[in-house]
């Protein structure tokens, strides 16, 4: 069965509009409390969201849903994604639901779920989910929903256990931080944490009004964290997105960082002292070839998942890694987290920087090659196979670039669009291929 509903980072939309118009948000959460009433008497739900404006509504129409099936549910307020994990896994809910878009403009949302385990269900669980949510499509909703108690004490712990994950013998006590919040879940979370560990924190885009979360700030914007970095002459930068599951990095020098970047360093680091299981490391198909390399020197694997921190940890639990990402910020400390927690990686890159040194010496020897990702708005989404043009022209740059590049064509698991990926040594090699393939894809299928 294809899913319909779940992408690869929950259900997204347009709030009021399919699939988060308020009678599938009602068949959402009675199709997730039957399923925990089969396997638990008494189960009890964390409901966590972002700043934007539609978030409340959303949680009150889910809270209706989990009411009429008889289950208990506590929202832990304004919260990141993998804080709602953290608590659920810690605090032994029997599930979790995020109300957020990630990095997406306010005028998206999106819900997404979570065991009791902090981990997403799996792909069969989320089908059967679906079955049953399509059986309440003719709900008439209640315009206001139900009301949805808060315990903000949930954060605090979720803050203290964060506080927990310090790398031993590090002291953050002075080090200048800059702290892009991307008006989101971080905007709190972000100045408290480091501020309780003695840093000196600069907060920007800490200030959200419900519509400006991940406007022109935040991990998809560094421009204005690497100026007040460099104006600053602070010691690290970290950009969160909305929900704060990724974070990227600026060094003192105002060098942008990305995933790959904390892969490295994060990965030198746990070899040092004996802790990166089995010498690799779990990273995506978008990883650059730079990292591969760069780990390869260190005697080191880099093993390669479809895009989607849900892959990057199915391999991790499969083989046994316990340091995985991705290039966008997505990093998983399997030992300290089930699931990407920005703030936790802002926390061990700073730890590292206290105890290592600069960013920038920490990612010596990483060469990154050129690299492009072009998004092509599309109309549907038929396996590029079937699409002669494209699948000739990914065939035709991908043999030219041989073991110098490298290109990867796929869906976004969460909007309309095909992604094009080319890297190369070459800046020219990397224009010209990006520029055959969109061609290619915007004639066969193009929006």
């Amino acid at each position: 069965m294809t899913k319909e509903l779940f992408g690869t980072d929950g259900i997204r939309g347009i709030p009021g509009t399919y699939p988060l118009d308020d009678a599938t948000l009602y068949g959402v959460a009675r199709a997730l409390g039957k399923y925990l009433l089969e396997r638990d008497p008494k189960p009890r739900v964390l409901i966590g969201m972002d700043t934007r404006e539609s978030g409340p509504h959303i949680a009150a129409q889910l809270g209706a849903g989990l009411a009429d099936d008889g289950v208990v549910f506590v929202s832990a307020g304004v919260i990141s994604t993998p804080g709602v994990a953290c608590l659920v896994r810690q605090k032994k809910f029997s599930a979790g639901m995020v109300i957020s878009a990630s990095h997406n403009p306010f005028h998206d949302n999106g819900v997404k779920l979570f065991a009791g385990t902090g981990m997403k269900f799996p792909d069969e669980v989320e089908e059967h989910l679906e079955i049953e949510i399509h059986s309440h499509k003719n709900y008439q909703p209640i315009p206001h929903g139900a009301a949805v108690p808060t315990d903000r004490a949930l954060v605090e712990e979720y803050l203290a256990y964060l506080r927990g994950r310090v790398i031993p013998g590090t002291n953050l006590a002075g080090m200048k931080l800059v702290l892009d919040c991307a008006n989101g879940a971080a905007s709190q979370l972000g100045p408290s944490l480091f501020r309780s560990l003695g840093a000196s924190v600069i907060a920007i885009h800490d200030q959200p009004n419900g519509r400006n979360i991940n406007d022109g700030c935040g991990s998809l914007h560094p421009e204005n964290l690497q100026k007040k970095v460099i104006e600053t002459r602070a010691a690290l930068g970290v950009a969160f997105d909305g929900d704060a599951d990724r974070a990227i990095f600026v060094s003192a020098s105002g060098r942008h960082v990305n995933g790959d970047g904390v892969l490295l360093a994060a990965a030198r680091f746990l070899k040092s002292v004996g802790q990166l299981n089995g010498g690799r490391v779990i990273g995506t198909t978008m990883a650059n070839l730079g990292l591969e390399r760069a780990l390869e020197a260190e005697g080191l694997i880099l093993v390669r998942t479809p895009v989607g921190d849900r892959y990057v940890l199915e391999e991790m639990l499969r083989s046994g890694a316990n340091l995985g990402g991705e290039q966008s910020g997505h990093i998983i400390f399997l030992d300290d987290a089930t699931t990407g927690d920005g703030l936790l990686t802002a926390l061990k890159m700073a730890c590292l920087v206290a105890l290592r040194g600069p960013l920038d010496d920490l990612l010596c020897g990483l060469k990154v090659f050129p690299q492009t990702i072009v998004n092509i708005r599309v109309k549907s989404k038929p396996p590029l196979e079937s699409l002669p043009v494209v699948s000739a022209a990914i065939d035709e740059a991908t043999k030219t670039l041989g073991a110098a590049g490298r290109v990867v064509v796929r869906y976004s698991g969460t909007e309309p669009k095909a992604r094009i990926m080319v890297e190369a040594e070459r800046a020219e090699d990397v224009t010209h291929w990006a520029e055959t393939l969109a061609s290619a894809i915007r004639a066969a299928i193009g929006a």
